[in-house]
């Protein structure tokens, strides 16, 4: 029996043979999970904003309409319900023209939330950073720094007032306007000594004036920031502490751009609280003229042009911010 000869060359072409199938195989296999993946993705999706669709559907797309309806008309309430009489665009051409506050009131708004707004994220993200590192008593920090979002609820913001009208009432609260005046000027002239521009000045005092209420407007956003800092790998810092880069840097080059998607995301959030806030001037207009005045079509109208303002206004800084937003794949 003659003996069987090796053919490297052959065994090296039935070798390759075998592999790129095999690799065929994987490659068809890893698509096929990864659209499953996908897949699964999006169910898990939209079994979480259902809860959403359910309540826009049943609780708010009626009412969405109706109040469409109800700009273009004037509503008078009788014995068997309401009447509409058809007006056109005249709810709107009112709510410009002739009534007396309410152009002004929307400007002061605007300008108030474009103040507000980068004080809120700045401080936000300042606390969501120095909350985030570890330090004892760290729980007991970031429960103190939700504390606005529980303060700004209904039932203990209303009791806060009260109490704080009562007080005043009374004579136990006293308003020390005189000693605030004094903190401001020394402010001042401490920040005019380092000759800053007068309008940078007088915009920081007024942060400093209304700490509170910035302090107050920041829980979630606070929240927000702090989830999003504690999905940033470690090992993002470790590497590039290895390779020289100081704190410094690894702020600028890890944790802002890992963050700037809830930058855009906290943003978002706080233009539509600032203007949806229930202390907001516009809202007590549309409140008053619907509630107070019974003119649900002019009232309906206001809010329209309002929703519009935000819609716009949103639309603007979308654009903008999501230039430099970076998204980790």
């Amino acid at each position: 029996m003659r003996p069987m000869k090796f053919d490297f060359q052959d065994f090296l072409l039935k070798l390759k043979r075998s592999l790129g199938g095999l690799k065929l195989k994987l490659n068809s296999g890893d698509k096929t999970t990864h659209m499953t993946m996908e897949k699964r993705r999006a169910i898990a999706g939209y079994v979480f904003i259902s809860p959403f669709l359910i309540g826009l559907i049943f609780f708010f797309l009626y009412p969405f309409l109706q109040s469409v309806i109800f700009s273009f008309n004037s509503i008078q309430i009788g014995a068997q319900g309401y009447e509409m009489t058809g007006v056109g665009f005249e709810n709107y051409r009112r709510a410009f023209l002739v009534h007396p506050t309410f152009s002004r009131v929307l400007v002061e708004s605007i300008i108030q939330m474009i103040t507000d707004v980068p004080l809120i994220i700045i401080f936000s993200f300042f606390a969501a950073n120095l909350i985030n590192q570890k330090f004892r008593g760290r729980a007991v920090a970031r429960a103190i720094f939700f504390l606005p979002v529980i303060m700004t609820s209904g039932i203990i913001l209303a009791v806060e007032n009260n109490d704080l009208l009562l007080g005043i009432m009374s004579g136990a609260i006293q308003p020390d306007t005189a000693a605030g005046a004094v903190r401001a000027l020394e402010l001042r002239t401490l920040l005019m000594e380092t000759r800053m521009d007068p309008r940078f000045v007088r915009y920081i005092i007024d942060a400093v004036d209304r700490l509170y209420e910035i302090v107050k407007a920041s829980g979630v956003q606070i929240l927000i920031f702090l989830a999003g800092l504690q999905t940033i790998s470690p090992s993002l810092y470790e590497a590039s502490t290895m390779e020289g880069a100081t704190g410094w840097e690894n702020f600028w080059k890890i944790t802002f751009p890992m963050i700037s998607p809830l930058i855009l995301v906290n943003t978002v959030y706080t233009v539509i609280y600032s203007f949806t806030n229930p202390n907001n001037p516009v809202m007590e207009i549309i409140k008053n003229t619907a509630f107070a005045e019974s003119r649900f079509g002019f009232s309906s109208a206001i809010a329209w042009i309002y929703f519009l303002v935000i819609l716009g206004i949103l639309g603007i800084l979308i654009g903008v911010i999501s230039r430099w937003v970076f998204y980790h794949d």
